[in-house]
């Protein structure tokens, strides 16, 4: 099966490309945004020497000027860029926006490769990179973090975390969970698909995804264990999947989701009540969003569909806390 790589994977392999080839780059990550900027926080592009880009920090509205803005700096240094609205209209947006920009010229591969194998071992890796000329402490420094780091800048030190930060816990590997952890690993998510009948198992070869043969119940209590897990059950199974939700519901997985009708499902929670009303009223199901979905493809679309509406939901809930 083809691999399918998330923006920064896409952004990384083509910049080590192009050093490899002898060309110089500038790394561009976004540090700060206000209005109606498009592309969030730590959203990464290469720009080539000769103008040729890859990745975006804007959703088109400056790429064509970042490909003129190739200089000799030597350290890494911010920009601040205004969205006008003239800009916003041509790209979609309700009205302009404002960027801050961190520019690092490259010319070696080393660092880069550094960051991409840790992604392909599904490492979370902080890359620090101090700006301020007066700094005694190295440019750029590494580290090995878990899943509560999170993207940082403060003006001085810009803080990217490459690596999954979140975690998709299948129970089931029939054909929608491939397409799930297909999505689910393009969304920057570490997927641990859980299977005990070896039938199954055996033919499950997504590239970069775990697969596991301990009992849902067990998969769970070992995988799902913090408020950046996502637990789906997707068998079929009652006894496989209610084993997986019993553990699921009452735990900080910040969402809980099982396949099934709505009468299906309705049953379900009667089965559940046992571990608490409450908890059981955490049970996404039927799971995603009511798209009118039918394929295994557009189930698995209306499920991702719904993580990212709950997730931008939350991050804007706490932007405005």
């Amino acid at each position: 099966m083809t691999q399918i790589n998330n923006s920064d994977t896409e952004v990384l392999v083509q910049a080590i490309e192009w050093l490899e080839s002898g060309h110089s780059i500038e790394l561009v990550t976004v540090a700060r945004t206000w209005g109606s900027s498009p592309r969030p926080p730590g959203s990464i592009a290469a720009v080539r020497n000769d103008g040729h880009i890859v990745g975006s920090v804007s959703g088109g509205c400056i790429e064509k000027q970042l490909a003129i803005r190739i200089d000799d700096a030597t350290r890494a240094q911010a920009f601040s860029h205004e969205i006008s609205n003239d800009e916003a209209r041509r790209f979609g947006l309700p009205c302009g926006g404002h960027l801050e920009l961190v520019f690092e010229k490259m010319h070696d591969a080393g660092d880069l490769k550094k960051i991409l194998l840790s992604m392909q071992q599904r490492k979370r890796l902080a890359r620090t990179v101090n700006l301020s000329e007066n700094t005694t402490t190295n440019q750029i420094q590494y580290k090995e973090v878990d899943r509560s780091v999170e993207f940082s800048y403060n003006g001085s030190q810009l803080t990217k975390v490459f690596g999954p930060g979140w975690r998709m816990l299948l129970i089931g590997a029939g054909q929608l969970s491939r397409y799930v952890a297909q999505f689910s690993v393009a969304l920057d998510y570490e997927v641990i698909v859980c299977e005990p009948r070896e039938e199954f198992a055996s033919s499950f070869d997504f590239p970069g995804v775990t697969v596991t043969s301990v009992l849902p119940d067990e998969a769970v209590l070992k995988y799902a264990t913090d408020h950046h897990s996502v637990v789906l059950a997707l068998t079929h199974d009652s006894n496989l999947d209610d084993s997986a939700l019993i553990e699921a519901l009452p735990s900080n997985a910040y969402y809980v989701g099982a396949l099934g009708s709505r009468a299906n499902n309705d049953r379900r929670r009667k089965r559940l009540t046992g571990i608490g009303v409450e908890k059981v009223d955490r049970l996404h199901g039927p799971v995603g969003l009511a798209i009118g979905s039918r394929s295994a493809a557009e189930i698995a679309i209306s499920i991702m569909a719904e993580l990212v509406q709950m997730r931008s939901a939350s991050d804007n809930t706490n932007r405005t806390a």
